[in-house]
């Protein structure tokens, strides 16, 4: 069992660039970390990285000793999700990701319920609005909300989730109401989610004859759903949002619908997951708790 925590530790050292990084992901102090690493090495009698004061890089050896590494991590998990159908008690971690947004109102409020009903499981969860690389991150499950490019993940639909152009009274006040999208190209600001390689440049507008891609921009853009929301409270500009995330400062009239008829393309609220985690019943577990749990909370937040 040292020996096979020792090869996780090396794996994630690897992937994640460091030793501290690696240590953190796994729970592990950096003095115990790099003690695993010290000890894996001195168990193969080679060399796995170079060290310097301000880098460290996998050896050749360490780099085929990797490859062979993740074959044996995946055959462990694949032995352990056999025996753990045959156990009343599914155990183990799950590592989740979640944007901020639906991370924060759908998935985090329900992931404490979900672990008294099963104790035996661990969940880490990480939040983001970055796009993550699933199997390089070694996530179990990628709850999303947008319309994902085809990948070789498995897709799990969870519902469609409206969308809605809003901003608040004193923005509209300041800079007028759009009547048509093209408006929106003239004089006003859009908040967008942007991050490097982000795919936002343009908001997709229902129209007479169907969507249609309209380029919009503003003085102001983050990679945080939740940083354009406040914004566009503080009367800085349009934003466009599932409706969960807005619908209750709608009714307040802290925000108020722009162009209603010609709403945002609506998006998919699901969850992305490898194929092999089809057979990990702690997984399969946690999306049918989560997934009929979050839609509820979804369509109370969109009440």
């Amino acid at each position: 069992m040292a020996f096979l925590e020792s090869v996780r530790v090396f794996c994630r050292v690897i992937e994640l660039g460091s030793i501290t990084s690696g240590g953190r992901d796994l729970r592990l102090t950096p003095a115990v970390a790099s003690k695993r690493i010290k000890e894996l090495e001195k168990h193969l009698g080679v060399r796995l990285f170079n060290r310097t004061t301000r880098s460290l890089t996998p050896t050749e050896v360490g780099q085929q000793f990797y490859r062979e590494a993740l074959r044996i991590l995946e055959a462990v998990g694949d032995a352990e999700n056999v025996v753990a159908q045959y156990s009343d008690a599914p155990r183990g971690t799950i590592r989740v990701t979640a944007p901020l947004a639906a991370g924060r109102r759908l998935i985090a409020p329900l992931v404490p319920e979900f672990v008294d009903h099963n104790p035996d499981i661990e969940v880490r969860m990480r939040m983001s609005d970055r796009p993550v690389d699933i199997l390089a991150d070694g996530i179990d499950v990628a709850f999303f909300v947008g319309n994902p490019r085809d990948s070789s993940l498995k897709l799990r639909k969870i519902s469609d989730c409206d969308r809605v152009l809003c901003a608040a009274p004193e923005y509209l006040e300041k800079h007028g109401i759009p009547r048509v999208p093209k408006d929106l190209m003239i004089g006003h600001n859009c908040l967008l989610l942007r991050y490097p390689r982000s795919p936002e440049y343009f908001w997709t507008l229902r129209g007479a004859t169907g969507y249609q891609k309209y380029e919009v921009s503003g003085k102001y853009d983050a990679d945080d759903s939740d940083v354009l929301l406040n914004w566009a409270l503080d009367g800085r500009g349009i934003t466009n949002k599932p409706v969960f995330e807005v619908a209750e400062h709608l009714r307040t009239g802290k925000l108020v619908e722009v162009l209603p008829d010609a709403r945002p393309m609506p998006s998919i609220f699901g969850c992305l997951y490898p194929h092999k985690n089809l057979q990990d019943p702690k997984v399969r577990l946690m999306l049918d708790f989560i997934a009929g749990r979050a839609l509820q909370l979804m369509k109370q937040l969109s009440a």
